[in-house]
């Protein structure tokens, strides 16, 4: 049985290589140039050069990325999972 969201999101850059974070629900997609996951709190795009994820516990939600990170961009602040098939047809 899932526990229900608390709503829990932070996140701690180092020296712009080296981001650990918390409240990680979900990791759509990722490559060595962008890394797009969802969050307690909605969407977040992280997009460097030579990502990498070295950490990902979707018990705890801990996610830990090293790399050159350019930029953290948070979308949707509703949007706390990835659409259904249905959803990104009308979107």
């Amino acid at each position: 049985m899932a526990e229900a969201s608390t709503g829990r999101h932070s996140l701690r850059l180092e020296n712009r290589t080296s981001l650990v974070m918390t409240g990680v629900t979900d990791v759509d997609s990722f490559d060595e140039n962008t890394v797009s996951l969802f969050t307690e709190l909605g969407e977040l795009v992280i997009r460097g050069r030579k990502l990498h994820i070295n950490v990902m516990n979707v018990e705890t939600g801990d996610l830990s990325v090293e790399g050159d990170i350019t930029a953290l961009v948070y979308g949707d602040k509703d949007r706390k999972k990835k659409p259904s098939l249905v959803g990104r047809l009308f979107r």
